[in-house]
């Protein structure tokens, strides 16, 4: 068993451990960690739609302070998902409505084309590369820009982190100034690319101050939610492959693949916990949380409760009607929930089709998980 609900991310096989809690308290004190956990899939949606009382970064502490002050402070203090509050609100609607008319078709076929053209590399790096460049080439940017900006970000996300080394956090620092810089000549210069997500971002924020830093930083975290977060839904995916060969000759066809996806987005997600601050006392499935109190919400857990999906450990990828938590709830949910799965089965159709990994002699050698509080991203050996 995990020693922890935190540990639990990374452990080879936390399930049992998640069904487990769910048998006890919906929502139990963690005398180790401080505090309290959701685990039950009704439990966990009441935490993720208290807004008002239940922050997503403590009332004192809206940056974290080791990047406070930082050009990679100054992005994460201007994310609409990492933060609450009316100036981040006014950014929401013009990045959710962007997301929202994207052309799925259209993102497939060119984030097909961009993974075609990653230089090879291992593996457990190819997982970022893929969705990242077909990210940054939604976003404008050229396609000899594409490596660095992919370079660029595998920095900038180790400043989202609590495990991150001061060195880390100074590469993220340069990161985050050198991506701002190329936004800004981006939204600057002539007008983006038709179908790009920058001009499609840029049109919805019309009556907004297109050019604004805060709106510019929103960019750069849409690259940031992809890096992690899809790599790890790219490497589950491939993980499901390995354990399940009849499901194998699915990933002939776009659909079989996006179900692959959606399944594993469910069954094993990238993101497994996620983190509410009270910013006043809330009663939470019967129990009182106080103001300042800390909320571990297991995404992971809730996504196999039975109650929530019925033969929640079993792999399907046909269901009647899936649920999931790991893309978030209520006013904090991932808008670019139907991007990720589009990027991730664009991914995994170049890695089975183009690169053909040997799937059993992969499974014989193994994978561990990256060292992560919340994140659950394979690392093949």
């Amino acid at each position: 068993m995990p020693a922890d609900p935190v540990a639990a991310a990374t452990h080879a096989d936390p399930y049992p451990y998640y069904a487990a809690l769910r048998d006890g308290p919906p929502l139990a004190w963690d005398e180790k960690l401080r505090l309290w956990v959701a685990s039950r899939a009704d439990a966990v949606e009441q935490v993720l739609q208290a807004h008002g009382a239940l922050r997503v970064r403590p009332a004192a502490e809206p940056v974290p302070r080791a990047i406070v002050g930082s050009p990679a402070g100054e992005v994460f203090g201007h994310l609409v998902r990492m933060n609450d509050g009316a100036a981040h609100e006014a950014h929401r609607p013009a990045l959710q409505r962007a997301l929202a008319g994207l052309d799925l078709n259209a993102v497939h076929a060119s984030a097909l084309q961009v993974a075609q053209r990653v230089q090879q590399q291992p593996l457990s790096d190819t997982l970022f590369s893929m969705p990242v460049q077909s990210v940054a080439h939604l976003l404008g940017f050229a396609d000899d820009a594409l490596p660095q900006v992919d370079r660029w970000m595998r920095d900038f996300v180790a400043c989202l982190s609590p495990l991150s080394t001061p060195e880390q956090l100074r590469h993220a620092s340069t990161a985050a100034g050198e991506l701002m810089a190329r936004f800004e000549v981006l939204a600057a210069g002539n007008a983006p690319r038709h179908g790009t997500l920058l001009a499609a971002v840029l049109a919805e924020s019309a009556g907004d101050a297109p050019l604004s830093r805060s709106l510019l930083a929103n960019l750069a975290g849409l690259l940031s939610q992809t890096c992690d977060a899809t790599a790890g839904l790219v490497g589950n995916s491939l993980i499901a492959l390995m354990r399940e060969p009849s499901l194998r000759p699915s990933t002939r066809t776009r659909d079989g693949l996006q179900a692959i996806v959606e399944e594993t987005a469910r069954h094993d997600p990238s993101v497994h916990n996620t983190r509410r601050f009270a910013a006043e006392a809330v009663t939470i499935a019967g129990t009182t949380v106080a103001a300042g109190d800390t909320v571990l919400v297991l995404l992971a857990s809730a996504n196999r409760d039975p109650a929530f999906n019925p033969e929640p450990d079993r792999f399907m990828p046909v269901r009647a009607r899936r649920r999931m938590l790991g893309f978030g709830h209520g006013m904090h949910a991932c808008p670019g929930q139907a991007l990720a799965c589009t990027l991730a089965a664009a991914s995994l159709h170049t890695l089975m089709l183009q690169r053909a990994p040997d799937l059993d002699a992969q499974r014989l050698r193994g994978w561990s998980y990256r060292p992560s509080v919340n994140g659950r991203i394979p690392v093949f050996h």
